[in-house]
């Protein structure tokens, strides 16, 4: 009788405490939803306004190169993968003419940077590390800089993959 007691005890004791554990984890509930249910909620829009409205002047422009980057990785004089990179720029408003112009100088600085950082390792192992990201990210903007001037405000990296062989 035990026998069969134990699994159904068991299963109500789980339920329980699954139950509990939803009720006590669960999201906060939404202000607005609230309001539109008849609760009634303090919901300061003043500063809601003044913080929605950005002056588009001030909002940057984003420039996608038109080709990825291809970046071989060499191990005792031989390629042993590729890394590939499709890269974006956030510049200043009105600038992706300008930058569009200056394209082909803008690849190879970008591409010196990548070999660099390929051959410093920086594409082996756990190379979408964060920091390791970071790296090259800042070096890609100073390079950005130092070729078409302080329009360039940051580097995106929208894809990156690596093909081992």
């Amino acid at each position: 009788m035990v026998r069969k007691l134990l699994p159904l005890l068991l299963a109500l004791v789980g339920l329980a405490v699954g139950v509990g554990s939803g009720y006590f984890l669960r999201a906060d509930p939404d202000p607005k939803a609230e309001a539109e249910q008849g609760h009634s909620t303090e919901v300061n829009t003043e500063n809601s306004d003044a913080a929605t409205e950005i002056d588009p002047e001030l909002l940057p422009e984003y420039v996608k190169l038109n080709n990825q980057f291809v970046v071989p990785i060499l191990q005792d004089g031989k390629v042993i993968s590729m890394v590939i990179l499709t890269l974006s720029l956030e510049v200043s408003k009105g600038s992706t003419e300008q930058v569009y112009g200056r394209e082909p100088k803008l690849r190879d600085a970008f591409l010196q940077v990548m070999f660099d950082h390929a051959n410093a390792g920086g594409f082996r192992g756990a190379f979408t590390d964060g920091a390791n990201l970071i790296l090259l990210r800042k070096a890609l903007l100073e390079s950005a800089k130092s070729a078409v001037g302080d329009m360039v405000l940051d580097i995106l990296i929208s894809d990156i993959v690596r093909q081992d062989s």
